[in-house]
């Protein structure tokens, strides 16, 4: 109920809000902007009292208005108008529910009922006229009368309040009807076209384009207050509605951007994102039913993220020459004026009654450019389609495409003509290379003129066959070009050629790609130099002459870099090869024309000396090769000096070949590498036998491995204390079928250099294991061990402990009564490595020796850093205990000890040295005083004498 109360100012009981100034209203006012000169009252509660304005005569009075309407929250809006000219005016009250002008980024004010009833202070209360966009109140006011008007708000926002002349603002709401009828009917169109073209046209820039169109419809259709007349919707639905049209707005512009570009072709984590942005934007719908303005204002920040992202990728990838970020420049360009013009609107910079609708128009416009563009793309190269094509097309077409020349000879009229312009491609002037044939055997190179002028005379006589012909043709800055030449003639009435058609090829690059492939067969890639099968050749050559002529005495050089795999290892491969590339300059200033060098292999030279015949002055080319090589090298603020192993052979035998010759002076290249590097050896025939017999005895010894020629011998290993025998070492026999026993001295540094000691080292533990599992089947349960040596060579192979517990396990064998025995050597090769594997052998129940303690380094740090149980006494130190070395034997004796690990002495020569090594704490002896190596036979009788007991029953 509405209640209108007149008083005296002075009665009033509470403080009535302060009286506003009245606008002054003519006849000729058609329309007013009140929102300025309207004052709002906030949360004023539902009795809300104000002093009018001064009348006529100057009084003002005070007016109270209640509350009609239940959801009306205590926010009042209060306005005065006076009417200056003499006869009554009829006027429209107008209140927009929506306003896109000040409606904010974040939290956007989306619409809503904006006033429930107007009171006058005369007269009662105003009518409201039908709007579904607007709170429209109908007023008539008399001449020279002043009315205050108090407005019960739904909202504490009033964003509009405009007084307009009834007829004009009819005129007004048609005018942008109009308007808005042609932009939706624009924007649905757009909407159909795009989602048939998809139908039509599959591509995946289609849907998304459609999409967006869709949107825009959407969002105009509700921006415009068409959603009202399809559907029956209140004031808070609407603000749901326009909250979820901004939100696919949003969404399908990054859908369109994403899918126009195919951002997903130039990195994954862009088709991520993209996904959680549109994941994230799809949320807002639901968003939107409890928080519209969240919704729409996350929405809003969205698209200007977008529009700002998407310049970045169109400028880069424009960049990049991708065409559809470039096609996509006008419309994105569009896009940023458009949010720019909606930033404006939306913070209250713009504020006319255009701008709201020339928006929504701008919405259509992008639409529109952004089909164009999609149309561009999705129908390009639609314009050949199958079965349009001649024949004579067709060939016209893959001639095009292939690239060839076209080369047409009119032999009547002697006039050549290619297509396109072959001189041109030579930089030459257009055409120069059109007219008489003639013309082309100037630019011809020397070798070819000839023969291309004959292979035309050959045609031209013979009047059949088919010009098939290669040569070379000089451009213009002096290079010459490999072209084929494919033609055939064309005969005339008379039976003579007319002309001559065909295609000229460049083959520049296949050509020198067959240079470039036998210049790689032939030469070292690094250093240029000639490889070993060249250098065979060439000497092999220069041998004929020498067999022929006396001047010519040939002396092969086969040059070796000393320590050149530690540059590599300590500098690295790239400093090794610039390195080498320095050597080969060097060596080359001393040669004349007649020598060669040549790279035979890594770091290995061969050279070919047919200069210096004299031996002495070949001796001093050897050295001054030496000295080259010796001159610092300065890599990396580093000075490095290498020197060489150079070994020679002279041409002295005229049945000698040139691979004799290079494996002799290779001889005697090994024999001063041997001898410690940096020397010249002259080759001697004696290398050829020692060299021969290594080799023998290294294939012998292959041949032993698969033929089981090996044994094993056990030499005891007593108990000083009371003489028992507590195990045997394992020492390796070679019975040769020809040479007979050959010493391990001699074939374990041959099997150590090759790849046999592995393979001879398994084959120890193997039999040692299974002797012992023989002894004890025998015996019963023996309280001895077994020593077998270990080599560096095993040490190093990384599936030692793999190979050892599967043998193990294969031959049943408790590995506590085996013991390995190595060197120092053996470990400072590579003390991590070695002690990763002995503390995993360890870790399974094998025993570990340290083998010849007292020679070498015998560090002490090595009792500590690996697992050793057992220390073996070199007979170095243990030879002749009574003289000053007793004093070293009882002090390492003790140590031991106190480790708590076993000694054993070896090379005990008397009985006398044996008690006093037991006297001074030593646990075991081994030497031919307590019994020589003996064979596995006699070792498991042996056993039987001296452990009678242990047999089982």
């Amino acid at each position: 109920m509405l209640m209108v109360t007149l008083a005296a100012a002075f009665l009033a009981t509470s403080l009535p809000a302060a009286a506003v100034e009245p606008v002054k209203i003519s006849r000729d006012d058609t329309a007013l902007d009140l929102t300025e000169m309207t004052e709002i009252y906030a949360s004023q509660g539902e009795a809300f009292q104000v002093s009018t304005a001064a009348g006529a005569d100057g009084v003002r009075r005070r007016i109270e208005v209640r509350a009609g309407a239940p959801s009306h929250n205590g926010d009042w809006a209060v306005f005065a108008l006076a009417n200056v000219s003499e006869e009554q005016l009829e006027r429209v009250i107008v209140a927009p529910h929506f306003r896109l002008v000040g409606s904010r980024m974040f939290w956007p004010d989306l619409g809503s009922q904006r006033i429930n009833a107007i009171t006058p202070s005369e007269g009662f209360a105003l009518d409201r006229e039908p709007s579904p966009d607007a709170d429209v109140f109908r007023i008539t006011l008399n001449p020279g009368s002043v009315i205050t008007f108090v407005a019960e708000l739904s909202t504490p926002t009033l964003p509009q309040l405009y007084l307009w002349e009834p007829a004009a603002y009819k005129d007004t709401v048609n005018a942008f009807t109009l308007y808005r009828g042609i932009v939706l009917g624009i924007a649905g169109l757009l909407a159909v076209f795009l989602t048939i073209l998809f139908v039509v046209k599959g591509t995946s820039m289609l849907p998304a384009a459609a999409a967006l169109a869709w949107a825009v419809l959407a969002y105009i259709c509700v921006d415009f207050g068409f959603l009202d007349k399809l559907i029956s919707i209140t004031a808070s639905d609407q603000r749901i509605w326009r909250a979820c049209a901004e939100v696919a707005l949003a969404s399908s512009l990054v859908i369109f951007l994403f899918t126009y570009l195919n951002l997903n072709r130039w990195h994954v984590h862009l088709g991520y994102a993209t996904l959680a942005w549109i994941l994230g934007l799809a949320l807002l719908f639901g968003v939107a039913i409890y928080d519209p303005s969240i919704a729409s204002g996350v929405a809003r920040l969205s698209f200007a993220l977008t529009a700002t992202c998407g310049i970045l990728l169109i400028i880069y990838l424009g960049l990049s020459r991708y065409d559809r970020a470039i096609l996509l420049v006008p419309t994105w360009a569009l896009i940023l004026v458009w949010l720019f013009g909606g930033w404006l609107t939306v913070t209250g910079q713009l504020d006319n009654d255009i701008i709201q609708p020339a928006l929504g128009g701008g919405l259509v416009l992008i639409v529109l450019l952004i089909g164009f563009t999609v149309m561009q793309h999705a129908f390009a190269g639609g314009a050949y389609q199958q079965g349009l094509f001649s024949d004579l097309e067709r060939q016209s077409l893959a001639l095009s495409g292939s690239g060839d020349i076209v080369w047409d000879w009119d032999v009547a009229r002697d006039k050549v003509v290619t297509t396109p312009d072959i001189s041109t491609k030579l930089g030459l002037e257009a055409a120069a290379m059109h007219g008489p044939i003639r013309n082309w055997l100037p630019r011809l190179h020397p070798d070819d003129r000839d023969r291309f002028k004959a292979t035309l005379d050959v045609l031209l006589e013979h009047r059949r066959g088919r010009l098939n012909h290669e040569f070379r043709i000089r451009a213009e800055d002096g290079h010459f070009h490999w072209l084929r030449i494919r033609a055939r003639p064309v005969l005339g009435s008379n039976g003579e050629i007319i002309r001559c058609v065909g295609t000229i090829v460049d083959i520049t690059e296949q050509k020198n790609s067959v240079e470039r492939l036998l210049q790689d067969a032939m030469h070292d890639n690094l250093t240029g130099l000639p490889n070993r099968q060249v250098f065979l050749d060439r000497l092999q050559s220069v041998l004929v002459l020498a067999d022929s002529s006396d001047n010519v005495r040939p002396t092969v050089m086969a040059i070796d870099i000393d320590r050149y795999k530690q540059v590599n290892d300590v500098l690295g491969i790239a400093a090794g090869d610039n390195i080498l590339i320095a050597l080969t300059r060097r060596l080359r200033r001393l040669l004349r024309p007649q020598d060669t060098l040549a790279r035979l292999s890594g770091d290995q030279f061969g050279l070919i000396l047919v200069s210096e015949q004299d031996p002495a002055r070949v001796a001093d080319f050897a050295d001054a090769v030496s000295e080259a090589i010796m001159v610092p090298i300065n890599f990396a603020n580093r000075e490095i000096i290498l020197t060489a192993s150079i070994g020679l052979a002279s041409w002295v035998d005229q049945q000698a070949n040139g691979e004799e010759l290079l494996s002799d002076a290779e001889l005697a290249m090994y024999r001063a590498k041997r001898g410690g590097g940096n020397r010249v050896e002259p080759f001697r025939p004696i290398f050829r036998t020692s060299s021969s017999d290594r080799l023998q005895i290294e294939t012998d010894l292959r041949r032993a491995v698969e033929r089981k020629e090996l044994s094993l011998a056990y030499q005891p290993i007593i108990q000083l204390s009371d003489g028992e025998i507590a195990g045997f070492e394992a020492l390796m026999r070679w019975e040769h079928p020809r040479r007979g026993s050959i010493p391990p001295s001699e074939f374990i540094p041959i099997a150590e250099a090759s790849d046999l000691i592995g393979s001879l080292g398994l084959f120890a533990i193997e039999r040692a294991a299974f002797d012992l599992n023989e002894w004890q089947r025998a015996t019963g349960v023996l309280p001895i061990f077994l020593s077998v040596n270990l080599s560096s060579a095993q040490l190093l192979n990384s599936n030692l402990y793999n190979e050892v517990r599967a043998l193990l396990a294969r031959v049943d064998c408790d590995p506590t009564q085996l013991k390995l025995e190595l060197t120092e050597s053996v470990m400072m090769e590579n003390p991590e490595q070695a002690r990763l594997v002995l503390t995993k052998l360890k870790d399974i129940g094998i025993g570990l020796a340290l083998d010849d303690f007292g020679t070498g380094y015998s560090s002490l740090a090595y009792l500590t850093q690996f697992p050793f149980d057992t220390i073996k006494l070199d007979k170095a130190l243990v030879r002749d205990v009574r003289e000053r070395r007793a004093v070293l034997l009882r002090s390492v004796i003790a140590m031991a000890r106190a480790l708590d690990m076993a000694v054993v002495a070896e090379g005990v020569e008397t009985d006398e040295d044996a008690a006093a090594l037991g006297n001074m704490g030593c646990h075991f002896g081994q030497s031919f005083l307590f019994g020589p190596p003996i064979s596995a036979e006699a070792t498991a009788r042996l056993l039987k004498e001296r452990f009678p007991l242990t047999k089982r029953a």
